[in-house]
């Protein structure tokens, strides 16, 4: 009796847990921390910065112990890294590995969430044969340091690739990585594997733009609404660039047996601003693509490829770093100025991505059109998604349909996208353009409001106050995905009963 007593008590503290509500912060989004510059602000205010974001990761291109201490406690995962010239002596020296640890991790782990080291950066591009070779023995080294303080498996060990890793990409389900680099990168790749280590490169859709300046190139790389590229092999139609980036190097990976092995994106951003031969740099193009990726990593949506997951990305970059060579684009990357002020919003601070506008008002606080902005029949997954996208990629507030939102079920393409071409559509003038969404969207008078997730709208009618019971929405999706509000309700009873359980079986003890 006391033994089943026991059991329903944890099962009652896992119910109450699974209830609970969930944090906003996407712990797959996190952002690269490069110092090559003489005005940074001090770790500890970046820290502070960090914590009023929904950031959860940060990466470093080096150990520095200042930024290291300074995130201790927040939580934040932290990515270090072994610099290329390091890479020899980790390689050739056990011992060199071992003090490095002793230098750069343990003195802060776990205090400091370290969960990540990369050896190296793009080091098979450095068309350095003795490096490349010394690559795969370094990252083995250190992997054994960390094991011979019982932090293997805790902290992975990786290394960045660049895009050019790639001889095919196009189209993404014959990805494949250049002939010259296959024998290499199988070690890598087979260390990867048996490590449970990520694939670490750096896909960037602003240099595809750049070696193809055309307009309908310009929206595949913004997550705009474009007509979108079938992939002749799958008949898969891609919406944006990213996707078909990423894909790519899924394919690459399992053309070599390792397409279990997890992607992480190392780096992707957009220039703010650049030279004059710099085609698609600007403050605009900069906001749509950095907001519009943050949109689509939120909606949890995932690749063709790759469904259901978002891949954990680093955008570069945190900072603008004023002391780097190259073209004027190069000192133009930072989300943030030095000041700690956003360069521009691309939804990233804490009150814009989280909670939900339950309250059937628009960003403004007021209900100013006649009506709902909703999907028109007949409109594909892949059209909805890049609007889904590119609305929330505006300054609406998403947080609604994020994880824990009154509106997040059901977990669908249609769903997400109805409530954001609405919620844009509220914010905008009320122009018929403004619900028009590439001809995928139609003002409706019918109130697509269910449960507890409200579309602001409606005017001054009646219709706006009352709510529908499940929006079309919801009902027309695909069973296992429309059962939120009734999962919610059977759980509740089952809750219900099991405390009641709980408390005949206490009274008769």
């Amino acid at each position: 009796m006391m033994a089943l007593s026991i059991f329903i008590s944890l099962t009652l503290i896992f119910i109450f847990i699974s209830h609970f509500p969930s944090s906003h912060a996407e712990p797959f989004i996190g952002v690269n921390y490069g110092q090559v510059a003489d005005n940074l602000p001090p770790p500890s205010e970046t820290a502070k910065l960090l914590q009023s974001t929904s950031i959860q990761k940060v990466r470093l291109y080096g150990a520095d112990p200042a930024i290291i201490k300074a995130l201790a406690g927040t939580g934040v995962g932290i990515l270090i890294g072994a610099a290329n010239g390091d890479v020899p002596s980790l390689a050739s020296d056990p011992n060199a590995a071992t003090q490095w640890i002793n230098s750069n991790v343990l003195p802060f782990y776990p205090a400091s969430k370290i969960i990540l080291i990369t050896v190296g950066n793009e080091v098979l591009m450095s068309n350095d044969p003795n490096l490349v070779n010394q690559l795969l023995p370094a990252m083995q080294n250190v992997q054994k340091a960390l094991e011979a303080v019982s932090l293997g498996g805790k902290i992975k060990v990786s290394t960045v690739h660049a895009m050019t890793v790639l001889g095919s990409s196009d189209p993404p389900s014959s990805g494949s990585f250049a002939a010259g680099y296959q024998t290499g990168l199988k070690g890598i790749l087979q260390f990867l594997s048996d490590t449970g280590s990520p694939f670490a490169i750096n896909p960037y859709p602003f240099f595809a733009y750049q070696s193809d300046p055309r307009p309908e190139t310009l929206s595949f790389c913004l997550f705009q609404p474009n007509a979108g590229r079938v992939d002749s092999k799958t008949g898969i139609k891609y919406t944006n660039m990213f996707d078909a980036q990423v894909d790519a190097v899924h394919s690459a990976l399992k053309s070599m047996g390792f397409e279990k092995v997890e992607i992480v994106v190392a780096e992707t951003g957009w220039a703010s601003r650049g030279d004059a031969n710099e085609v698609g740099t600007s403050v605009d193009n900069a906001k749509a693509y950095n907001g519009n990726l943050i949109a689509h990593l939120k909606s949890m949506i995932g690749t063709p490829l790759m469904p259901g997951k978002p891949v954990d990305t680093y955008i570069f970059a945190l900072y603008e770093e004023n002391l780097k060579p190259g073209p004027s684009s190069e000192r133009a990357f930072g989300l943030f100025k030095t000041d700690l002020s956003m360069a521009y919003d691309v939804g990233l601070a804490k009150s814009s991505s989280s909670g939900s506008n339950s309250s059937g008002q628009t960003p403004s606080g007021k209900v100013t059109s006649t009506g709902w902005c909703v999907p028109k029949k007949g409109a594909t997954n892949e059209q909805l998604q890049a609007s889904l996208d590119w609305a929330c990629g505006q300054g609406i507030d998403c947080g609604a349909i994020q994880p824990g939102g009154a509106c997040f079920e059901p977990n669908n393409v249609a769903s997400h996208a109805a409530y954001a071409m609405n919620m844009y559509y509220q914010k905008s003038p009320k122009q018929t353009t403004d619900c028009d969404f590439s001809k995928t969207a139609t003002v409706t008078s019918q109130n697509p409001s269910y449960n507890s997730c409200v579309y602001p709208g409606g005017g001054g009618g009646g219709a706006a106050g009352s709510k529908a019971v499940m929006n079309k929405y919801v009902s027309s999706d695909k069973v296992e995905k429309t059962n939120g509000a009734m999962e919610t309700k059977l759980s509740s009873s089952l809750s219900c009963l099991l405390i009641f359980m709980f408390l005949v079986f206490h009274v008769n003890m």
